[in-house]
């Protein structure tokens, strides 16, 4: 019985979808992992079965090998092997450390962050790093490109990411390929435009850098902000 002929209220995948990851039993989690019960359980009902053999204990079933889930009806090798390989997973998971976030204190970490990005390029690019309340970084992308003298951001994308990864603080840069590092009329206007959008939304923007081949401009330093 596929999942898809549950009823809607029993449905993993789509309480997953609607309610998030928290809101799932263990047997729902592992009916995902399955993906189908037999003829006679769904999956979520061939799982609680599977659950109820270790004592509901996820380390317990991971002690179990491909033969011994393979006893359950409607479990054949592949499904066996998904559950297996679902638990090694969380296994390797659980042993590493979470990697530590770089920590932003000065224009030049940002500069150094982005000089692989944007030192060398023909074309202006604009890009933005996102930030936790600690200056930690939560990740960057390339918003733009553009000819040879100016790029052009979309304030709303630029908001619609950092909203996406849960920014407090921004840093946006985007590279002179002229090598000249003083800011435009539109660099500031761009500046002012995105420090605006950022106060509705609390999200601070921390710095603008200009970007040469082996130098740049921080509007911050610069008290430009």
């Amino acid at each position: 019985m596929s999942i898809k002929f549950l009823a809607e209220d029993d449905r993993p995948r789509e309480k997953f979808l609607l309610k998030g990851k928290n809101s799932l039993s263990d047997a729902e989690l592992l009916a995902i992992i399955m993906g189908s019960g037999n003829r006679e359980d769904s999956a979520v009902e061939l799982a609680r079965k599977i659950f109820d053999s270790v004592g509901n204990n996820w380390h317990n079933l991971s002690l179990l090998r491909i033969s011994d889930l393979m006893k359950f009806k409607g479990i054949g090798e592949a499904k066996a092997i998904s559950i297996a390989v679902s638990l090694e997973i969380g296994r390797r998971r659980a042993a590493q450390e979470v990697p530590e976030k770089t920590q932003i204190s000065s224009s030049k970490e940002s500069y150094n962050i982005l000089l692989p990005y944007l030192s060398d390029l023909h074309t202006e690019e604009f890009w933005a790093i996102y930030l936790n309340q600690n200056n930690r970084v939560l990740g960057k992308s390339k918003l733009s490109s553009g000819g040879i003298n100016q790029s052009v951001v979309d304030v709303r994308i630029l908001f619609k990411t950092a909203l996406e990864h849960l920014a407090t603080g921004l840093i946006i840069a985007h590279n002179h390929p002229s090598g000249n590092l003083k800011p435009s009329s539109e660099d500031i206007r761009i500046t002012k435009q995105i420090t605006d959008a950022g106060k509705i939304l609390n999200i601070q923007l921390l710095d603008h850098l200009i970007i040469s081949q082996n130098a740049y401009l921080s509007f911050a330093d610069e008290n430009l902000l």
